[in-house]
């Protein structure tokens, strides 16, 4: 009995979960028959062309699908496709695919219809279908990309017709833009395959769902996957006049946003500067990048602070020259405990790290560690809480008296001039230093907006017309142990980095710093 079904694209997404959109038109013709009125009866041709229907319908294909019919309807379907092949553009993709038996007669290859019936090699144009009228109708469409597969190069049903004893199919010629693929080899046989699928069909059903592949690549892929399935005895053949790439799903596009985060991440992630990563990440509290940047970031404090793994000095290396011999173990050595298994951070405990990275507050790291003290950012918020307590430590120590600074620092190419600040308190305005900070007073300055970017490449929005305090925990305090830090051993290093409020701006928390914050 003849079936046609027509599947509709937006029906089937929903069935097969497609999450793709693609840009341009693409239609699909299937054609599977098995069910031969007067010739050996094929098993697997309707099933294969179910399979195809499933795997292209999730690719985007608007598909129409013949199973099990004569010539008459066959080539009515092949008629209606080239019509909806043309009137869907130049940018429209077209691909006919067809299991079932099919012959070759001087060069030229005929799809069997299912009332195929054949006493005379002369008669085969009369009662079977030319593939090349595929061919035709693509070439009469001028569309950019066509695909043919052909699933039918099985024992050639006729072979006691004279002249008409020759097995699989002949390699066609196609117009520029389409990409032909034959199940095997030219002139060699196909496998029907014993599990309800063809060896062919099933590899390439697979390999179609694989994200980012060419197309060139996922036949690649299917051969592969036939050669092994059948011990060398069928090789699957493709040629190519194809002018563009095609993908039956490319990788996923980047919207503008996850674009513009992902070049951030690009050049964020190189940088030894560990506020540049802390200004990302709290710029992107829900973004992809950030375990990596947490795990980044707690390299680089560690660094900066002293407190990581020290590398191993020359000595050292020698004395570990000659392998260490492991002490002996005993009956009451116990097993090692095996490693937790990794952790997935729940919503809560995801809101409760974020919150503290916002806040950059002790209260709220400590409060993530109480209710996740074994969490996947516990080593990550008993750091930040050690950065804390160690930056209250040299606020604290700031108020020791000191021994007034007499020394001035050199103006070097490292180092610009220093502007003489001495005597500089929270609330008294800078003498110097320009537009914005000259005639305002530090506890003004913070209020203000950056000059530019604290990282280059971070979206305006996150930064333009937003005051410093959004990302930094600007209070007295804070800026007390910001300063401080600029007071050890001069800290070239740290004034010389680029601010936003300009340098004037971090010589003046330094000289505070040295009055005892003030």
């Amino acid at each position: 009995m003849k079936q046609i079904f027509r599947l509709w694209t937006a029906l089937l997404v929903l069935s097969f979960g497609a999450q793709s959109a693609w840009a341009e038109t693409r239609l699909a013709l299937i054609v599977g028959n098995g069910s031969y009125s007067s010739v050996t009866q094929l098993d697997n041709p309707v099933h294969d062309a179910a399979l195809m229907a499933q795997a292209l319908t999730a690719k985007g294909f608007e598909v129409t699908m013949l199973t099990d019919v004569g010539q008459t309807a066959l080539n009515q379907g092949i008629a209606q496709f080239g019509r909806d092949l043309r009137a869907a553009g130049k940018d429209a993709t077209g691909l006919f695919y067809y299991a079932g038996h099919a012959v070759q007669s001087f060069g030229e290859n005929y799809l069997l219809p299912v009332d195929a019936s054949l006493t005379d090699a002369a008669d085969l144009s009369l009662v079977a279908v030319q593939a090349e009228a595929v061919l035709r109708q693509m070439r009469s469409a001028q569309n950019k990309t066509n695909i043919v597969i052909l699933d039918a190069c099985r024992n050639n049903p006729f072979e006691a017709i004279r002249d008409l004893n020759d097995n699989g199919l002949a390699e066609m010629k196609a117009p520029t833009g389409t990409f032909l693929s034959y199940s095997t080899a030219p002139g060699a046989v196909a496998l029907d395959g014993l599990d309800g699928n063809s060896p062919f069909t099933k590899a390439l059903a697979v390999q179609i769902n694989v994200v980012g592949l060419p197309i060139e690549q996922t036949f690649k892929r299917t051969r592969i996957e036939v050669i092994e399935q059948t011990n060398g005895r069928q090789t699957p053949w493709d040629t190519s006049s194809l002018t563009g790439d095609f993908f039956f799903e490319a990788k996923q596009q980047l919207t503008a946003q996850e674009l513009q985060e992902k070049q951030l991440w690009d050049s964020v992630k190189v940088s030894d500067d560990p506020v540049q990563l802390m200004l990302f990440l709290r710029s992107y509290p829900a973004g992809r990048y950030q375990e990596e940047g947490r795990q980044r970031l707690t390299a680089l404090l560690e660094k900066e602070l002293g407190t990581g793994p020290a590398a191993p000095s020359d000595d050292a290396a020698q004395d570990t020259a000659e392998p260490a011999v492991p002490a002996p173990k005993t009956q009451d050595t116990a097993a090692a405990p095996k490693p937790p298994a990794p952790q997935t951070p729940s919503a809560s405990e995801d809101e409760l790290i974020a919150a503290a990275q916002s806040s950059g507050s002790a209260v709220d790291y400590q409060a993530y560690l109480d209710v996740f003290p074994q969490g996947t950012y516990a080593e990550l918020a008993a750091f930040e809480l050690k950065i804390i307590k160690e930056k209250a430590e040299r606020a604290a120590a700031a108020d020791a008296p000191v021994e007034p600074q007499t020394q001035t620092i050199a103006a070097t190419p490292e180092t610009p001039a220093v502007a003489d600040l001495s005597g500089l308190t929270f609330d008294t305005p800078f003498p110097t230093g320009g537009a914005p900070i000259q005639g305002l007073s530090i506890s003004e300055i913070v209020e203000l907006a950056p000059m530019f970017a604290p990282i280059e490449g971070i979206p305006e929005e996150l930064w333009k017309d937003q005051t410093c305090s959004n990302c930094h925990e600007w209070t007295k305090e804070a800026l007390c142990a910001q300063g401080t830090t600029y007071t050890q051993n001069n800290n070239v290093r740290a004034l010389s980095k680029q601010h936003p409020f300009g340098g004037v701006f971090k010589q003046g928390l330094r000289d505070w710093a040295t009055g005892k914050c003030k």
